[in-house]
C-alpha cells in the first residue's frame, strides 16, 4: 500500500510542478522505453518462487497521443521444487497499439489501454531436464505466441523524459508453464525525436 501511495504522490508532484508542456505527443514523435517489474506472484522473494520481467521498446505517437509500441521482453518465473528453484524463461517480441483514453489539459498525465501481439521462445530450466535430486522435468522448451492487454499510466517529468507505470495481462499459447502471466511494472521513456 505504501508503494502505491508513493507512486500516486510522485504522479501528483509531476502534475503540479511540471509547467513545460509544449511539443508533446505529436504525430511521428518517437521514444525509447525501458521497463521492469514483478510477474505472476507479484512479490520478490527467494523462497516459494518469484517472477520478474524487463523490456525495451520503441514507441511512435499518432494522433491524440495514441501510440504504436514495438519491442522485446524477458520474463522469468522461478518455481520451487523441494527446496530449490528452477527457472522458466520467456523471450518475446511485441507489436501493439496503445489507445490514449485520458489526459490532463497540460499534457502531463496520460492513461492508455494497449493491445499487443506477442511471439517468442520459452525455455524450462535452461533446457536441462534433470533436477538435482535425479528427477526429470516433463516440461520442455517451446515456441510461444499470444497477446497482452496493458493499462499504462504515464507522466512527463520533462518534455523528453516520461515516467511509466503499467499493469499487464499476458496470454501465451504453446508453452508448458501456464497461459496467463500478470505483470506490474515501472519504466522510463526517453523521447528521441
Amino acid at each position: 500500500m505504501k508503494r502505491v501511495l508513493l507512486i500516486i504522490m510522485l504522479f501528483g508532484v509531476c502534475l503540479h510542478f511540471n509547467q513545460a508542456h509544449a511539443q508533446r505527443c505529436l504525430p511521428g514523435m518517437k521514444g525509447i522505453q525501458f521497463t521492469g517489474g514483478l510477474s505472476d506472484d507479484l512479490r520478490w522473494k527467494n523462497g516459494n518462487g518469484f517472477g520478474y520481467h524487463a523490456g525495451i521498446a520503441v514507441s511512435t505517437y499518432t494522433k491524440n497521443a495514441h501510440h504504436w509500441v514495438v519491442g522485446a521482453e524477458y520474463l522469468e518465473k522461478r518455481y520451487d521444487y523441494r527446496g530449490s528453484l528452477y527457472p522458466v524463461s520467456q523471450f518475446t517480441g511485441e507489436g501493439g497499439y496503445y489507445l490514449n483514453f485520458l489526459s490532463d489539459r497540460k499534457k502531463t498525465f496520460f492513461a492508455a489501454l494497449g493491445l499487443s501481439a506477442l511471439a517468442g521462445y520459452e525455455t524450462v530450466n535452461w533446457g536441462e531436464p534433470m533436477m538435482p535430486d535425479g528427477s526429470r522435468l516433463t516440461d520442455g522448451d517451446n515456441f510461444i505466441y499470444g497477446g497482452a492487454l496493458t493499462l499504462e499510466l504515464s507522466a512527463y517529468l520533462t518534455d523528453r523524459i516520461v515516467l511509466l507505470v503499467n499493469g499487464r495481462q499476458r496470454m501465451l499459447f504453446g508453452g508448458d508453464c501456464g497461459k496467463f502471466h500478470s505483470q506490474v511494472g515501472v519504466g522510463i521513456r526517453f523521447m528521441i525525436r
